[in-house]
């Protein structure tokens, strides 16, 4: 299978015709952008094209998602309960890598995403969730700096998790080899 690097959560400067100009001071918005461009800022996806487009692209090009990771995790949780979201269609056509990590708390497993969600398993989102319904962009600059919040606590999270991840041994199922 082959697989692509994609950034996870959006800094948005300089995109959505500069809406969110002058809403971080430089050294906010420098912040931003460092940590979404680290190990912890990253996800993997197939990169091959099936049937239309790629995860990435379908995430980023769609006005119900805008390239939030949190709301590309809660179509994929909903992908696992066989439930419809808007990228149902795009999930559905790389089946055969969702079923590597065999259910949701499998794929949150293995990317390390535990902070993601809440003790019952639901996404945590980072801007007001209404089931796709409101615009999935901060509609405010304080709901801008609540999403770069967030998105900072969550990258930190994910990239210590990761780090932690490297320095405890792993249980190998040797039945496998």
């Amino acid at each position: 299978m082959n697989l692509s690097s994609d950034r996870m959560c959006p800094h948005y400067d300089g995109k959505y015709r500069n809406k969110f100009v002058g809403a971080l001071s430089d050294l906010e918005r420098d912040e931003l952008k460092y940590k979404v461009r680290t190990v912890g800022g990253h996800i993997l996806f197939p990169a091959h094209n099936k049937n239309g487009f790629t995860i990435n692209q379908a995430r980023g090009i769609n006005r119900l998602i805008c390239d939030r990771f949190d709301l590309t995790l809660e179509c994929i949780r909903r992908f696992y309960q066989g439930e419809e979201s808007p990228l149902s269609k795009t999930l559905t056509n790389y089946k055969d890598f969702f079923d590597l990590f065999i259910d949701f708390n499998g794929y949150i497993d293995f990317f390390h995403l535990q902070d993601f969600i809440n003790p019952k398993k639901q996404v945590e989102f980072s801007l007001p969730f209404d089931n796709f319904i409101r615009s999935p962009l901060p509609l405010t600059t304080d709901e801008y700096k609540h999403y770069k919040d967030h998105t900072l606590e969550l990258m930190n999270m994910r990239n210590r998790r990761i780090l932690e991840s490297l320095y405890k041994p792993t249980q190998v199922d040797h039945k496998q080899f």
